[in-house]
């Protein structure tokens, strides 16, 4: 017979402890920051709002269920669906019962689902649409252990999430729920995350409720986050850095919106005026550039103050640092041009936070000086993510870099550059792979990142490069590609590279244009504009794409110069194995597929 008193006690303690598994922040959400608006989303065309109330009765149902169901602890059970309340009602719900959540990309390809489903043999998996309905039906040989699917979407054929919450309701023991709370850890796993790596089988990161809520707890105060903010939340749930910041916000008692979808993430800012989001900087470069395409349609007085307002921003500076006249000015622009661009993000952005790949430092001038607060941080899933971001803290912002430490991580620079971290965010290891866990993983218990960095001003962390992407040229001459794929990318022209050139005489690129902005360019130069497979073709485009590597080559070493780019008529996609759901350039593909323009740039037969 469990201890019941002891049971209670562990309960009531939540309700005034700081939590140590993430199941713990329900209570706590409750007796704190109880509101009607805990989370809500777009049904039918209107945004539905679920109270703390609610989050917690659909949560408790789902453990229910799946207590009934026959899970047990150490369990997995994977979620493949969109941003929405129902995947932290699952989440949580799994948490619960001590059974591990394997969160899973929505675009995530078939041979990728069906290694994940067999590798962590998963049991019951939540989706929320149809299309990943035939994804999982499609592998569904590698998959022989899942019992049952639910869909959060009605789907013809698929028992509807709802059934499993009626199953909780008419099974509901909450004696026998909170006796599993309590056998719970804060070390023991809760979670597996699958990173879909550049190169071989996703590797499952094995995290702790630790791991992520210490993550949680050393950003609150790198922002004045206050109950009563508004959270819109696009980038996937399965991602660690989307999933660590909606622990923050529950944490925190902020509201979380979910935006329908990337497409229309322009208009949900404008409904729901959010307070924060995060997102990554491919993303505010679309923002960017579509702000600036749209200056060309102004009167030609108005574009000449948005060109002022604009060449101001970028030479933003910290700190007043331009002097009082700048600032003079700066206030003028913010009045009659920034102003602007902030009630196109709702008017009530505080903070933006940014991950996932290095953030132009143009734009976060720009955005600074617009009073948009952009916060450029640095990690890995392996990292709960986050290592080092800037942040509102004195002196916590220094463009060109990540920002500082969080306050319980420790970062030490390897002799060859590499960035090592320690700290209570490091995760268990890789699941089922002892060997990987091993190759990242010193006797020290230092976590080897891959990334190469250094410290300005020994505090603000800044990355230079991924490890496994420097190449060297034949003249034995090291090629740091990221670094100039970055700069190259400052151009409006230019959408995607790749920088290559390993064993070659120089360096070279493959090049995707911006072909929206090329097709307004196209437009002011009365070039008619046919398809992007001739626009590539066109000496105009090739010309003038030519101008914005030459910009950049002035800036670079003669070796690290790049000499005959290509152009391509399409941008690598997902879905084609050319990048990973992180964006990242999936490098041995794009350079399979493209051979023959790679044997016609270092003239090969």
């Amino acid at each position: 017979m469990p201890n019941l008193a002891h049971i209670y006690n562990l309960v009531a303690q939540t309700y005034t402890m700081k939590p140590k598994r993430i199941f713990d922040l329900l209570p706590l959400l409750k007796n704190k920051y109880e509101k009607n608006n805990a989370l809500a989303a777009k049904e039918n065309g209107k945004w539905r709002t679920y109270s703390t109330q609610e989050f917690i009765d659909n949560a408790n149902n789902i453990s229910y269920g799946l207590i009934a169901s026959g899970i047990t602890k150490g369990d997995k059970i994977a979620i493949i669906a969109n941003n929405r309340p129902e995947w932290h009602f699952a989440d949580y719900g799994i948490q619960q019962t001590a059974a591990i959540s394997v969160p899973i990309y929505p675009t995530i390809s078939e041979n990728d689902l069906g290694f994940i489903l067999n590798d962590a043999e998963i049991k019951m998996i939540f989706i929320s649409s149809e299309d990943i309905y035939k994804k999982v039906q499609a592998v569904a040989d590698k998959a022989k252990t899942v019992k049952q699917i639910y869909s959060f979407n009605k789907i013809e054929g698929v028992s509807h999430w709802s059934e499993l919450t009626e199953l909780g309701k008419k099974n509901s023991d909450a004696q026998k729920l909170e006796t599993i709370k309590a056998s719970v850890n804060e070390n023991e796993m809760f979670t597996i995350l699958y990173t879909s790596g550049t190169t071989g089988t996703p590797k499952g990161v094995m995290l702790s409720h630790k791991n992520l809520l210490s993550n949680s707890f050393a950003s609150q105060p790198l922002a004045p986050f206050k109950s009563d903010w508004i959270a819109l939340s696009f980038l996937p749930l399965n991602h660690v850095y989307e999933r660590m910041l909606n622990t923050l916000y529950i944490y925190l008692g902020i509201s979380i919106y979910f935006a329908e979808s990337l497409e229309t993430i322009g208009d949900n800012l404008k409904e729901v005026k959010p307070t924060i989001f995060a997102t990554v900087p491919r993303l505010l470069e679309k923002v960017y550039d579509k702000i600036v395409a749209k200056s060309k349609e102004l009167s030609a007085i108005k574009q000449m103050l948005f060109n002022w307002a604009l060449n101001l921003g970028l030479r933003y500076e910290l700190n007043g640092k331009n002097g009082w006249w700048y600032e003079f000015q700066l206030k003028i622009a913010n009045k009659l041009v920034f102003s602007k661009w902030r009630e196109a993000l709702g008017g009530n952005i505080i903070a933006v936070t940014s991950g996932g790949a290095a953030l132009q430092p143009r734009l976060a001038r720009v955005f600074c000086a617009a009073q948009i607060t952009v916060l450029e941080g640095y990690g890995l899933t392996e990292t709960s993510p986050v290592i080092a971001v800037n942040n509102f803290t004195k002196n916590g912002i220094c463009f060109t870099t990540v920002g500082p430490l969080l306050e319980n991580v420790e970062v030490k620079i390897a002799d060859d550059g590499e960035i090592l971290v320690k700290g209570p965010n490091v995760m268990l290891g890789y699941y089922n792979r002892p060997d990987a866990t091993a190759e990242v993983m010193d006797a020290d218990g230092w976590f080897h990142t891959g990334d190469i960095g250094t410290f300005v001003e020994n505090k603000y962390l800044k990355i230079t490069d991924r490890k496994k992407e420097i190449f060297k040229t034949s003249g034995g001459k090291y090629i740091a590609p990221v670094m100039i794929e970055n700069k190259l990318k400052e151009s409006p022209f230019i959408e995607q590279v790749m920088v290559i050139g390993e064993s070659q005489k120089f360096a070279s690129a493959l090049i995707v244009p911006a072909f929206a902005y090329l097709k307004e360019w196209c437009k002011r130069k009365n070039i008619n504009y046919t398809s992007n497979e001739e626009m590539i073709t066109k000496l105009e485009v090739i010309t003038r794409i030519a101008e914005e590597i030459a910009k950049v080559n002035n800036e670079l070493a003669q070796y690290e110069q790049i000499k005959k780019p290509q152009l391509l008529a399409r941008e690598w996609a997902i879905e084609k194995g050319e990048m990973t759901p992180k964006l990242s350039l999936k490098r041995k593909v794009i350079m399979e597929a493209n051979k023959n323009l790679v044997a016609l740039i270092y003239g090969e037969n």
